[in-house]
Protein backbone atom coordinates (compact mmCIF):
# COMPACT_ATOMS: atom_id res chain seq x y z
CA UNK A 1 0.00 0.00 0.00
CA UNK A 2 1.20 3.27 -1.08
CA UNK A 3 1.47 6.46 1.62
CA UNK A 4 -0.16 9.46 0.10
CA UNK A 5 1.42 12.79 0.54
CA UNK A 6 -1.71 13.22 2.87
CA UNK A 7 -0.60 10.98 5.39
CA UNK A 8 1.58 13.51 6.52
CA UNK A 9 1.40 15.83 9.39
CA UNK A 10 4.42 17.91 10.98
CA UNK A 11 4.92 17.39 14.87
CA UNK A 12 5.09 21.11 16.64
CA UNK A 13 6.67 20.03 19.64
CA UNK A 14 10.10 21.73 18.93
CA UNK A 15 11.60 20.01 22.21
CA UNK A 16 14.16 18.62 20.77
CA UNK A 17 16.75 20.58 18.78
CA UNK A 18 16.85 17.80 16.21
CA UNK A 19 13.95 18.66 14.97
CA UNK A 20 12.69 22.05 15.75
CA UNK A 21 9.67 22.27 13.54
CA UNK A 22 9.16 18.84 15.17
CA UNK A 23 9.21 15.00 13.43
CA UNK A 24 7.68 14.82 10.08
CA UNK A 25 4.98 12.13 10.44
CA UNK A 26 2.45 10.76 8.05
CA UNK A 27 -0.65 12.11 7.65
CA UNK A 28 -4.04 10.22 6.51
CA UNK A 29 -4.94 12.58 3.70
CA UNK A 30 -3.47 15.84 1.72
CA UNK A 31 -5.78 18.67 0.73
CA UNK A 32 -5.38 20.90 -2.28
CA UNK A 33 -4.19 23.59 0.22
CA UNK A 34 -1.61 21.31 1.66
CA UNK A 35 -0.43 20.66 -1.72
CA UNK A 36 0.20 24.52 -2.66
CA UNK A 37 1.62 24.94 0.23
CA UNK A 38 4.18 22.30 -0.04
CA UNK A 39 4.65 23.31 -3.74
CA UNK A 40 5.23 27.38 -2.69
CA UNK A 41 7.65 25.82 0.60
CA UNK A 42 9.63 24.18 -2.22
CA UNK A 43 10.02 27.09 -4.31
CA UNK A 44 11.02 29.54 -1.38
CA UNK A 45 13.85 27.45 -0.10
CA UNK A 46 16.36 28.75 -2.20
CA UNK A 47 16.07 32.65 -1.51
CA UNK A 48 15.02 31.86 2.31
CA UNK A 49 18.08 29.25 2.69
CA UNK A 50 20.54 32.51 0.69
CA UNK A 51 18.81 34.84 3.07
CA UNK A 52 19.39 33.10 6.16
CA UNK A 53 23.91 32.69 5.73
CA UNK A 54 23.81 35.93 4.24
CA UNK A 55 27.24 38.24 5.29
CA UNK A 56 28.00 34.82 7.75
CA UNK A 57 32.00 34.51 8.10
CA UNK A 58 33.50 31.31 7.54
CA UNK A 59 33.73 30.71 11.41
CA UNK A 60 29.88 31.09 11.90
CA UNK A 61 29.38 28.62 8.49
CA UNK A 62 31.83 26.39 10.04
CA UNK A 63 29.60 26.01 13.63
CA UNK A 64 27.52 23.02 14.17
CA UNK A 65 24.10 24.09 13.92
CA UNK A 66 23.54 21.65 17.02
CA UNK A 67 25.97 20.16 19.72
CA UNK A 68 26.56 17.08 17.92
CA UNK A 69 25.40 18.21 14.68
CA UNK A 70 26.78 19.20 11.02
CA UNK A 71 28.63 22.28 10.79
CA UNK A 72 26.30 25.23 8.67
CA UNK A 73 28.36 24.69 5.66
CA UNK A 74 27.66 20.75 5.38
CA UNK A 75 24.03 21.33 6.27
CA UNK A 76 23.91 23.58 2.76
CA UNK A 77 25.64 21.38 1.08
CA UNK A 78 23.58 18.55 2.67
CA UNK A 79 20.30 20.18 1.46
CA UNK A 80 21.64 20.33 -2.20
CA UNK A 81 22.39 16.90 -2.11
CA UNK A 82 19.89 15.59 -0.68
CA UNK A 83 16.84 18.05 -2.86
CA UNK A 84 18.99 17.10 -6.13
CA UNK A 85 18.64 13.19 -5.27
CA UNK A 86 14.56 14.06 -4.46
CA UNK A 87 13.91 15.85 -8.04
CA UNK A 88 15.68 12.80 -9.66
CA UNK A 89 13.32 10.70 -7.59
CA UNK A 90 10.28 12.74 -8.78
CA UNK A 91 11.17 12.38 -12.33
CA UNK A 92 11.65 8.63 -12.36
CA UNK A 93 8.53 8.51 -9.92
CA UNK A 94 7.14 10.03 -13.58
CA UNK A 95 9.36 8.18 -16.22
CA UNK A 96 9.00 4.68 -14.99
CA UNK A 97 6.61 2.49 -13.12
CA UNK A 98 7.36 2.34 -9.23
CA UNK A 99 10.69 2.63 -10.00
CA UNK A 100 13.24 1.17 -6.98
CA UNK A 101 15.37 3.95 -6.45
CA UNK A 102 18.91 4.14 -5.30
CA UNK A 103 19.49 5.08 -1.39
CA UNK A 104 22.95 7.19 -0.27
CA UNK A 105 24.21 7.50 3.04
CA UNK A 106 23.73 11.35 4.19
CA UNK A 107 26.19 11.42 7.27
CA UNK A 108 29.04 9.53 4.33
CA UNK A 109 28.16 12.40 1.69
CA UNK A 110 28.79 15.53 4.66
CA UNK A 111 32.23 14.15 5.54
CA UNK A 112 33.52 14.37 2.10
CA UNK A 113 36.08 17.39 1.63
CA UNK A 114 33.39 19.35 -0.24
CA UNK A 115 31.16 19.10 2.36
CA UNK A 116 33.46 19.89 4.82
CA UNK A 117 35.38 22.85 3.42
CA UNK A 118 33.05 24.21 -0.01
CA UNK A 119 31.88 27.52 -0.15
CA UNK A 120 28.31 27.20 -0.12
CA UNK A 121 28.04 29.34 -2.56
CA UNK A 122 28.56 26.33 -4.59
CA UNK A 123 24.95 24.47 -3.34
CA UNK A 124 23.07 27.44 -3.49
CA UNK A 125 23.60 27.42 -7.34
CA UNK A 126 22.92 23.94 -7.21
CA UNK A 127 20.08 24.62 -5.32
CA UNK A 128 18.48 27.67 -7.15
CA UNK A 129 18.36 25.75 -10.52
CA UNK A 130 17.10 22.34 -8.97
CA UNK A 131 13.99 24.45 -6.78
CA UNK A 132 13.24 26.31 -10.58
CA UNK A 133 13.05 23.38 -12.47
CA UNK A 134 11.60 20.95 -9.31
CA UNK A 135 9.08 23.83 -8.48
CA UNK A 136 7.97 24.12 -12.40
CA UNK A 137 7.08 20.57 -13.10
CA UNK A 138 5.67 20.46 -9.80
CA UNK A 139 2.88 22.61 -10.75
CA UNK A 140 2.51 20.60 -14.27
CA UNK A 141 1.51 17.50 -12.74
CA UNK A 142 -1.46 16.34 -13.57
CA UNK A 143 -4.20 14.68 -10.64
CA UNK A 144 -2.95 11.19 -11.68
CA UNK A 145 0.61 12.10 -11.71
CA UNK A 146 0.53 12.91 -7.76
CA UNK A 147 -0.16 9.38 -6.95
CA UNK A 148 2.72 7.95 -8.46
CA UNK A 149 5.43 6.14 -6.92
CA UNK A 150 8.95 4.96 -6.28
CA UNK A 151 9.78 2.37 -3.71
CA UNK A 152 13.21 3.60 -1.76
CA UNK A 153 14.69 0.14 -0.13
CA UNK A 154 14.28 1.41 3.44
CA UNK A 155 11.24 3.81 3.97
CA UNK A 156 9.03 1.87 1.40
CA UNK A 157 6.58 2.87 -1.25
CA UNK A 158 5.78 6.82 -1.65
CA UNK A 159 3.94 9.28 -3.78
CA UNK A 160 4.88 12.20 -5.62
CA UNK A 161 2.34 13.64 -3.51
CA UNK A 162 4.10 12.50 -0.41
CA UNK A 163 7.64 13.11 -1.01
CA UNK A 164 6.52 16.57 -1.81
CA UNK A 165 5.14 16.94 1.90
CA UNK A 166 8.17 15.71 3.49
CA UNK A 167 10.71 17.93 1.01
CA UNK A 168 8.48 21.00 2.14
CA UNK A 169 9.39 19.73 5.91
CA UNK A 170 12.57 19.18 5.17
CA UNK A 171 12.75 22.62 3.90
CA UNK A 172 11.86 23.59 7.04
CA UNK A 173 13.29 21.82 9.32
CA UNK A 174 16.95 23.06 8.20
CA UNK A 175 16.19 26.64 8.01
CA UNK A 176 14.95 26.30 11.54
CA UNK A 177 18.40 25.04 12.62
CA UNK A 178 20.09 27.61 11.17
CA UNK A 179 17.73 30.17 12.48
CA UNK A 180 18.02 28.10 16.06
CA UNK A 181 21.56 28.56 15.94
CA UNK A 182 21.66 32.69 14.80
CA UNK A 183 19.07 33.32 17.86
CA UNK A 184 21.19 31.20 20.39
CA UNK A 185 24.59 32.68 19.55
CA UNK A 186 22.78 36.28 18.59
CA UNK A 187 24.10 36.68 14.80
Amino acid sequence: MSPSAAEFTTSTSGADPRYPVGRFERSATITEADRAAAMETIAALPSQLRAAVAGWTEAQLDTPYREGGWTVRQLVHHIADSHGQSSTRLRKALTEDSPAIQPYDEKLWAELPDSREAPVAFSLAILDGVHARWSYLLHQLSPEQWQRTFVHPESGTWTIDAVTQLYAWHSRHHLAHIAELAKARGW
